[in-house]
């Protein structure tokens, strides 16, 4: 990022040399105390706009910090990184960056969140994430600062508002270190005619969210029905469930954010992922693998599903490989999954549109392209791709293609896959954990 604000040197509110230039003593004793940190705050923004400051306290999520994350990657004019707090503190991040000049990615370095001050002087706003000793190193105090309600409230919905308007996709991710939000631009787009799975189906999923994210929401109010919704899509991997919620994403007027469930998800990042979604409601909330919830957490998980469903504006959906590995209370209990979905493998007429879709007619003709939709009975959407590829190398390297027997290669090895027995040679052995 080359924005001017942040290439300047900025002044450290807090030193701890004992003569720095302009500033008196500090006792070194006094590093990182709370009061003393948040007066030398109060000082520096009474110093800059001659008025005072109070503090305050967000007791609903981080979305402020999540909002000044991405004002900080995109060089918002209207924020300004005023001053670093401690000096024997880190004040810079560095990233590998692509969002900046796709032809030309690299990294970037740009202010930390961490122990910088930045303002919003438009609405004599300040926030400083200042950091603060703990029993296992170095935490952190979140401190917003502003001249008035008016002022903070003012700030706050036009923060919203420049979220809304940003086409990103916000992405969480339970990491060991914690919840990590990063915004991602979608890569290409997924147009509806990109979906491939039974046309009823895909007319129920497409109905719900248009008439879900209707300016007027006037069937909701006609019907007198909560504005809230939840699906669960389930199959075997590599039929469509992915690309069905990418084209959901590229399709919808509305705020979209994944959620990648892991090992390291707690009862912190559940609140945290919901609060965060009911900041940007009406919206959709993407939870993948949800069949992965810990059972450390699992009973706060559906507790928060029945609490964040009584909020209006949440289109939730869920998605899986493994239903059998589903909790049942996700499906038997009202407002948390009104409806589960079955993404089924694709049967012989859409496998014959899919592989003339994907370019196969390139390959092959008329006839051939009949046969092979017939014999890749089982065969998922993924499968073709794969089918399509191996075709197109071998017309690249042989100048002919023979989809039969390409069939034929990709069925054993299914086979293979499906009974472990990998060797063939001579005894079979099996592979994988037993």
């Amino acid at each position: 990022m080359t924005n001017s604000t942040f290439s300047k040197e900025r002044p450290f509110i807090i030193h701890t040399n004992p003569n720095p230039v302009g500033h008196a003593p500090l006792d070194v004793s006094s590093y990182f105390n709370y009061i003393s940190t948040v007066q030398a705050i109060l000082d520096f923004l009474k110093g800059r706009f001659g008025c005072g400051f109070r503090l305050y306290y967000q007791d609903d999520g981080n979305e402020v910090w999540h909002g000044l994350e991405r004002d900080i990657q995109s060089g918002y004019e209207g924020m300004e990184h005023a001053a670093s707090l401690f000096d024997l503190v880190e004040t810079d991040v560095f990233e590998y960056a692509t969002d900046a000049d796709p032809k030309q990615p690299g990294y970037a370095i740009r202010p930390a969140i961490r122990n910088n001050l930045f303002l919003y002087p438009q609405h004599l706003v300040a926030l400083a994430r200042v950091p603060r000793t703990t029993q296992h190193g170095i935490g952190v105090e979140d401190l917003i600062f502003s001249h008035s309600n008016e002022g903070l409230v003012r700030f706050l919905e036009e923060m919203k508002q420049r979220q809304l308007s940003d086409p990103r996709i916000t992405v969480f991710t339970d990491t060991r270190d914690g919840l990590e939000l990063t915004r991602e631009s979608v890569a290409y787009a997924v147009n509806r005619s990109d979906v491939f799975m039974d046309e009823e189906l895909k007319t129920q999923i497409y109905r719900s969210i248009d008439e879900f994210f209707s300016k007027d929401r006037a069937f909701f109010q006609t019907y007198g029905i909560a504005y809230k919704r939840g699906i669960l899509l389930y199959g075997k991997p590599g039929n469509g469930k992915t690309t069905l919620v990418k084209s959901i994403s590229t399709t919808t007027d509305a705020p979209v954010a994944y959620w990648q469930i892991t090992e390291y998800t707690n009862s912190g990042s559940i609140k945290e992922v919901f609060e965060t979604a009911a900041h940007l409601a009406p919206m959709v909330l993407v939870i993948e693998d949800i069949d992965s919830i810990p059972d450390s957490c699992r009973s706060y998980f559906l507790n928060t599903l029945d609490g964040v469903t009584s909020k209006e504006g949440i289109y939730l959906i869920g998605t899986t490989n493994y239903p059998e590995k589903i909790d049942p209370a996700l499906m038997n209990r009202a407002g948390r999954f009104d409806r589960a979905y079955e993404v089924k493998s694709p049967n012989e007429s859409l496998r014959r549109v899919y592989l003339s879709h994907i370019g196969m007619e390139r390959l092959a003709n008329e006839d051939e392209l009949d046969r092979a939709a017939r014999g890749t009975d089982g065969f998922t959407l993924a499968q073709l791709s794969e089918l399509y590829a191996s075709a197109a190398l071998q017309m690249h390297y042989e100048h002919t293609v023979d989809l039969d027997r390409l069939i034929h290669v990709m069925k054993q090895d299914h086979a293979k896959g499906g009974s472990r027995e990998w060797i063939t040679d001579s005894s079979a052995r099996k592979m994988g954990f037993l």
